[in-house]
């Protein structure tokens, strides 16, 4: 073999092993290819206030479309860069697995069955179950709602599991099953039923909006852990998208998600308390 085969096969050999120790974007991760497109992809609904819905001028709103652009915010310094892709609820967790989008911001809920098949973040709202009634009304609170046995009538949205669950708050109430949200609503506005069993953040969330027309019973039961979901096996990128959600409700960024809550369910989150991390607790 000539001297000037031997340096061209050494060329071919060095350039090979340079090319092997470059990582191609797929090998980079989630987070250096969101960070080299310039925007974040989320997947979210717009049906569902208040979590995400369209306003009166069709923009995008709600606590969802909040805790992404916290995110946005901790990727490039800008709530504005993300790219949102309207998608019904059974379509969060394949277009996680398929990759049509980086991450679902969507309320959903933590099971260990999801936990099978996607990445949980750390939870960014716990959901319950409370009963709205109409200020003024004939009960003052849940004592006088239990107190008053089968003379309580509540309304609820109908589903398989809908009197039981009102049974495990109520045992003696008459539950009132309803196809819509609005229905089980008016029929507590006009008196047919005595309280609504409905979601925690609705409650607040109508609270707000009617200030003065609605109260809570003081209780809340069922409790649901709502996260954001990632595809499984990107550590890197989960570990960010947990870093930017956890500081926003416990460090550094717990201005912009304290405003989010504020803005969606009326009431001021517990500030950070200085010291040991209460979380670990």
């Amino acid at each position: 073999m000539s001297k000037t085969t031997i340096r061209i096969a050494a060329g071919i050999g060095l350039f090979a092993l340079a090319m092997l120790q470059v990582p191609s974007a797929s090998a980079q991760g989630k987070l250096q290819e969101v960070l080299s497109r310039g925007k974040l992809v989320v997947g979210t609904g717009s049906t569902n206030p208040p979590w995400h819905f369209r306003d009166e001028k069709g923009a995008l709103v709600g606590f969802d479309i909040e805790v992404s652009k916290i995110i946005a915010q901790g990727l490039f310094g800008d709530p504005t860069k993300i790219e949102f892709v309207n998608q019904a609820s059974d379509a969060r967790i394949p277009n996680i697995v398929t990759g049509k989008v980086d991450i679902a911001c969507q309320f959903v809920t933590v099971t260990a069955a999801r936990a099978q098949q996607v990445a949980f973040t750390v939870p960014y709202y716990r959901e319950g179950v409370s009963l709205m009634m109409v200020k003024g009304g004939r009960y003052a609170d849940y004592a006088a709602l239990k107190a008053a046995g089968n003379k309580v009538t509540i309304s609820v949205l109908q589903n398989v599991f809908a009197e039981q669950m009102v049974r495990d708050a109520l045992p003696e109430a008459k539950v009132d099953q309803f196809e819509s949200v609005d229905l089980m609503y008016q029929a507590l506005n006009s008196g047919r039923a005595d309280a609504a069993a409905t979601d925690s953040s609705s409650l607040r969330y109508y609270m707000k909006q009617n200030a003065g027309r609605y109260v809570d019973s003081g209780f809340s039961w069922n409790p649901q852990t709502y996260s954001c979901i990632v595809k499984q096996g990107d550590p890197d990128w989960l570990n960010f998208v947990n870093v930017a959600l956890r500081e926003s409700m416990t460090g550094t960024t717990f201005p912009l998600y304290k405003a989010a809550f504020e803005l969606w369910f009326g009431e001021t989150p517990p500030e950070p308390k200085i010291g040991f991390p209460y979380e670990f607790r």
